[in-house]
């Protein structure tokens, strides 16, 4: 771990351990815990299914950013999808981006530079989604005014990244010249060719933007995406009986998972379990808001974790490669970094 990431990580650390403590500070851990035990897990199968079939359609999504550089069947991405989320859930730094990008390029010599550029537009849509989600669930629920400062804080965000990723898209031409007369001036020559390289590949990864009916087509997939995600809370409440309508768990979900932008411990720990508080506010009982969120981010991260353990050793990618990459040391000859 350099140096310069020890910041980042205090930062995350402090932030997850605030949010824990907001969470869990009005809590009693002996009610969660009977909650707990008297939970019908058998909601937890369908929980599950639902999501995994809205990591398929994921993948599928990845397909559709993907396709101005090569064309790769739903059913090859899956498990490099897979292997990305294992990676964000036990490595710092969003590293399993990373760590995908790497699998992706070493799979089916996709360039990183790409690779990293369609997962920024992903996590832009899916921001720009949730927004719209609590938005839309507020037209029916009291907004309370973290969630209004919240909601206005993201919105900013993501349509100022949006837009700006639209008029890079535009004017693929106008990002060359302004990136070599970057290079020419601050950044010496024995570099410039491999950064060159890395700009083709974003170049390339912002394919998906540059029709309006292209844009429309990758917000309708992840619109399609979060309501699965969505299905899979909703489905998981009953095992305690908490009554949530589907609006409400919109709302809940679309706030938790903007929480989870901020840096925090790896697996998002803190900023996903502020959802208790988000389901007090709605009128949810203690003890059952803060087992059902307990539950709900175990079986967000243990499952995909698991699988993507198994697909990384299928793929026989090995965890020093993937320091290497997150380093930037892996550079054999024929590498797009």
């Amino acid at each position: 771990m350099t140096k310069r990431r020890w910041p980042l990580l205090l930062i995350g650390f402090i932030l997850s351990v605030f949010f824990l403590w907001f969470a869990f500070r009005d809590l009693h851990l002996g009610e969660v815990w009977d909650a707990l035990k008297t939970a019908r897990y058998i909601w937890l199968i369908p929980g599950v299914t639902v999501y995994f079939i809205s990591v398929w359609f994921r993948s599928w999504r990845w397909k559709f950013l993907l396709r101005g550089s090569k064309s790769v069947p739903t059913a090859r991405l899956f498990p490099v999808v897979v292997i990305g989320y294992m990676g964000n859930d036990i490595l710092p730094f969003r590293l399993g981006e990373v760590l995908r990008a790497y699998v992706l390029w070493r799979k089916e010599g996709v360039h990183i530079g790409t690779t990293l550029t369609t997962a920024i537009l992903e996590r832009l849509f899916d921001g720009l989604t949730l927004v719209c989600f609590v938005l839309f669930g507020l037209l029916f629920l009291p907004l309370s005014a973290f969630l209004g400062r919240l909601v206005a804080i993201a919105s900013g965000v993501f349509f100022g990244a949006l837009a700006v990723f639209l008029v890079l898209a535009a004017h693929p031409d106008r990002l060359r010249r302004m990136a070599h007369w970057v290079l020419e001036r601050f950044v010496p020559p024995r570099i410039r060719s491999p950064l060159l390289n890395f700009l083709e590949g974003v170049i390339a990864g912002l394919e998906g933007l540059r029709s309006a009916r292209d844009v429309l087509t990758l917000f309708g997939i992840t619109v399609w995406v979060w309501l699965l995600e969505a299905l899979k809370y909703w489905l998981v409440s009953f095992a305690f009986d908490l009554h949530l309508g589907y609006i409400g768990v919109m709302v809940m979900g679309g706030a938790v998972n903007l929480l989870t932008a901020l840096p925090s411990l790896p697996g998002y720990i803190g900023t996903f379990e502020v959802g208790i508080k988000i389901l007090q506010g709605m009128g949810a009982p203690a003890a059952l808001a803060g087992s059902y969120i307990l539950v709900l981010h175990a079986i967000l991260l243990i499952p995909v974790t698991l699988l993507g353990l198994i697909f990384m050793a299928v793929e026989g990618v090995h965890w020093t490669e993937v320091s290497e990459a997150a380093r930037g040391d892996l550079s054999p000859p024929d590498c797009p970094v």
